[in-house]
């Protein structure tokens, strides 16, 4: 599993956030999204192997919100210990 951080612009409600969930979660080997309407962000799971980055930022965008990835917080958990 892969953890993607995205930053998401013009969210300015509840159902902002909604729609940003929905639009991540229908996307194929998206495993977990939360999204934080205050932070501007959706920290997402998924599998590398059926889905990448650009396709979750392309999500977003076509549900009419911006995106764009913060590769600091971007990284490959590997068991329990991420390294």
């Amino acid at each position: 599993m892969q953890t993607e951080v995205l930053k998401v612009t013009g969210m300015s409600c509840g159902g902002c956030v909604n729609n940003v969930t929905q639009a991540l979660q229908a996307v194929n080997g998206v495993d977990d999204v939360q999204v934080s309407l205050s932070a501007g962000e959706a920290t997402v799971q998924y599998d590398e192997r059926l889905t990448s980055a650009e396709q979750l930022k392309s999500a977003v965008s076509g549900a009419g919100y911006g995106a764009d990835a913060t590769t600091a917080q971007k990284h490959q958990g590997k068991g329990c210990c991420c390294g």
